[in-house]
């Protein structure tokens, strides 16, 4: 190449060198939710976009992209430019879910995206209508082996995590549920609360309010361990050994974004749900904070690749 090609290249080069250097961020910054409102995972989304917001000196706005189960605004962020102005806020799903159930995605889950941070983890909650009677798990499951097929669980979607925590009770317990997915939690909870169907798995953030109200029954939480929002909820694991669903959340922009942004992203958000006041804002919803550098975030997803193959493949579920 002579010494005029050169020239021009790093005068292209330039400019984005200096973007990824220090003059980030420069206008508003747009995160995809591929969720709706109102779910735990939007709440984490905006939780993440008012710290950016605020620690950036740059607005930093949600996109929510529900649909796919959550491959629409995967598919949104996978495609779009590495410059750090389209981010995606997500969880297990995306990353550790439909790469084992879908193998033809619209974008290579594994390849396609740059690893950020991760942000908070949490249990979901097993909640049903008033109207089922049933008050612990061991009756549910009583109450479903007498009645097979005929009790309906909701979720935000063929699988989310919210659709696998009960494909795993089913194995695990022998009872036959019917799975009725949504586009979200808050279509599911509102299905739920109006009696179209019996029960549901939501985050402790979405579904505690309802609780409260007496609109929903929350009967066990899905973790390892009961929940610090709702300690007097047992989990699953209690009535049936060997039950454990855990759900994260995190951030993660399109391949080839430059590092230094990367890094600017990732420190900005580790300091912001590191703080005492986000700890305390994330308890009463049932979330533990998680932040993570963009490596650990990258490992923990190849653990947990490993991990829902495995339930995929003892629950016998297939997409459709």
């Amino acid at each position: 190449m002579g010494l005029c090609g050169a020239a021009v290249l790093l005068a292209v080069a330039a400019p984005a060198l200096a973007q990824g250097a220090g003059s980030y961020p420069s206008r508003p910054i747009r995160v995809v939710v591929p969720y709706p409102p109102s779910g735990g995972n939007d709440i984490i989304a905006r939780l993440a976009t008012d710290e950016l917001t605020r620690r950036l000196g740059q607005q930093v706005v949600v996109d929510n992209r529900p649909g796919g189960s959550t491959t629409v605004g995967a598919e949104i962020v996978a495609k779009a430019a590495p410059d750090g102005y389209t981010l995606l806020a997500t969880s297990h799903t995306t990353f550790a879910i439909m790469p084992n159930l879908r193998p033809k995605l619209p974008y290579d889950a594994r390849k396609d995206f740059a690893p950020v941070a991760l942000l908070a983890s949490q249990s979901f909650v097993l909640v049903l209508h008033p109207a089922v009677p049933a008050t612990t798990v061991k009756q549910l499951i009583a109450l479903a082996k007498a009645q097979p097929g005929q009790l309906t669980f909701a979720s935000a979607g063929v699988g989310t995590g919210t659709h696998f925590s009960g494909e795993q009770l089913k194995v695990l317990a022998g009872i036959d549920l019917r799975h009725i997915p949504y586009k979200g939690t808050g279509p599911a909870l509102n299905d739920l609360m109006g009696g179209h169907v019996s029960m549901g798995f939501a985050s402790v953030a979405a579904s505690g309010g309802f609780a409260k109200q007496g609109r929903l029954r929350m009967v066990a939480v899905t973790g390892a361990k009961r929940s610090s929002a709702a300690p007097e909820v047992p989990t699953i694991g209690e009535s049936v050994p060997g039950y454990e669903m855990t759900p994260w959340n995190a951030l993660f922009a399109p391949r080839g974004t430059p590092p230094a942004i990367i890094e600017r992203l990732n420190k900005e958000l580790v300091a912001g749900f590191q703080s005492p006041e986000m700890k305390a804002r994330l308890a009463p919803l049932g979330y533990d904070q998680e932040a993570s550098t963009p490596q650990q975030l990258a490992d923990h997803i190849r653990v947990e690749l490993v991990r829902y193959e495995k339930l995929i493949k003892a629950t016998g579920f297939k997409d459709e």
